[in-house]
């Protein structure tokens, strides 16, 4: 399978790959597995694809939470070593044209004070959710490349 048709399996097309690299045979070796493995049980397990109830959490919390994700990603890229190429192809992307534009925004908005306007925090909160969307999406595709059940919509969250 090709790189391209696996991204369009997974309905991230919106990435901007350059066409060698799109054109190139999709194989996930062991290490991409393994890789793929760690990051996704982090992101099963935080704001970045759980859902934050108004009435609940924090917005710089959450905010510090998925600017996580890049020393996360960082660490697991360097401790599966080079062999983890197509992980990392996947993750770098994720990270620089997903996560680190709301990182970017909100990050700048937070230090001038963002999070003591109720405004600014609904705007916060629904930037979040859609985030969340591309990042589950990712998620599942971790774990096809890690090759396990993905449990991403393991919880009925309806009752929340």
């Amino acid at each position: 399978m090709k790189f391209q048709k696996w991204l369009e399996n997974w309905d991230m097309t919106k990435l901007k790959i350059k066409v060698p690299f799109l054109e190139a045979e999709w194989a996930v070796q062991e290490k991409d597995k393994d890789a793929a493995w760690e990051l996704y049980t982090e992101l099963l397990t935080r704001i970045a694809t759980q859902p934050l109830a108004q009435e609940h959490g924090d917005e710089k919390t959450a905010l510090e939470s998925v600017f996580s994700l890049f020393g996360l990603t960082r660490a697991t890229i360097k401790h599966h070593g080079r062999d983890c190429i197509n992980f990392t192809k996947i993750a770098v992307v994720v990270l620089n044209q997903i996560v680190r534009p709301f990182t970017a925004k909100w990050h700048k908005l937070s230090v001038a004070g963002a999070f003591s306007d109720q405004e600014k925090c609904k705007e916060f909160r629904l930037e979040l959710e859609a985030l969340q969307i591309d990042l589950k999406k990712y998620t599942k595709m971790l774990a096809d490349m890690a090759g396990v059940e993905d449990l991403t919509e393991l919880e009925d969250l309806s009752s929340r």
